[in-house]
């Protein structure tokens, strides 16, 4: 169960409109209206606005533990979003324009990395919303900090990941053109509607000095349909029953690879790459968890 550390109802700033600049961490908003949230803009003095439209807000994040992982919950957004952290970009939902596609009755759940948070004092919130008709910004919900659900990950690897399309097993060498996709959820929820094939994701990391390279492994969700896992270029895993579409059981199967030992980097980055393949419906890594775990802690994931 979700825990709520971090209370974010009440006033943010808001500004309509759209400049990048707007979600730094280092950008001046004391001018900008305040709203509150959650509730739509049309009913705090911007009736009819359809457009895009900002909002920022601080927290403190002395309230947070480094030894924990989290999620931000920012409820429903009509119609689509990008959330930045401290000038960070966290995660997205639906697609804005020219390719808009709304996301409004998706509740927002995006895992915060560790490397976009500052423990030490004030994190900077940043929400870019596009609405194109009817009620537009965070209209409901109960926006926060909250401790993962996933507890027991020793590193939280969801979040955002790179991730391209390719032909028939092109090695991820030879790819030079790398999208943003959220991990994990299907490739059908991020823009990558009717796609059935082949595709590549890729996620680099770092690890602390002190974590034990012994009794370790790497859980990549369950994915549709089958997947070759490597880690540093050396391949770890792969799920594929060899049936057809419609006969296959490989997407209900979670991906638990043991990590051989010496292979992560310490205090260096690490680079996770994944080849997979859906033969129809949804695809990719479709859910979670995602992380590296020991081997008793990912029984309890896989005895869910």
């Amino acid at each position: 169960m979700w825990g709520q550390i971090i209370d974010l109802r009440g006033y943010w700033r808001f500004h309509i409109g759209d400049e990048k600049s707007w979600s730094g961490a280092s950008f001046d908003d004391k001018n900008w209206e305040k709203i509150e949230v959650p509730s739509a803009w049309e009913d705090q003095g911007f009736s009819g606005y359809n457009g895009f439209a900002w909002y920022r807000t601080h927290f403190d994040g002395r309230k947070l533990n480094q030894e924990e992982s989290y999620v931000l919950r920012l409820g429903y957004i009509d119609d689509c979003d990008e959330v930045f952290l401290n000038g960070k970009l966290i995660g997205f939902s639906g697609t804005m324009p020219p390719k808009f596609k709304t996301s409004f009755n998706k509740e927002r759940v995006y895992h915060i990395p560790p490397d976009a948070l500052n423990l030490n004092g004030t994190n900077t919130l940043a929400i870019r919303v596009f609405d194109v008709v009817l009620e537009g910004g965070i209209v409901n919900g109960e926006p926060g900090i909250y401790r993962s659900a996933d507890e027991g990950l020793l590193v939280d690897l969801q979040g955002l990941w790179s991730f391209s399309t390719c032909g028939k097993e092109t090695p991820v060498s030879k790819i030079h053109e790398w999208e943003v996709i959220n991990v994990p959820a299907a490739w059908e929820d991020n823009e990558m509607r009717h796609y059935d094939g082949e595709a590549w994701y890729k996620k680099s990391f770092r690890v602390a000095a002190n974590l034990k390279d012994e009794d370790l492994v790497l859980l990549v969700g369950r994915i549709d349909d089958f997947d070759r896992t490597y880690l540093n270029g050396k391949l770890i895993g792969q799920t594929r029953d060899g049936l057809p579409y419609g006969r296959s059981q490989s997407y209900q199967k979670l991906r638990v690879y043991e990590i051989p030992k010496g292979l992560l980097r310490k205090n260096d980055l690490n680079i996770i790459e994944i080849w997979v393949e859906d033969m129809g419906n949804v695809g990719g890594i479709y859910e979670g968890p995602v992380g590296i775990a020991t081997k008793t802690a990912a029984r309890r994931f896989t005895e869910r």
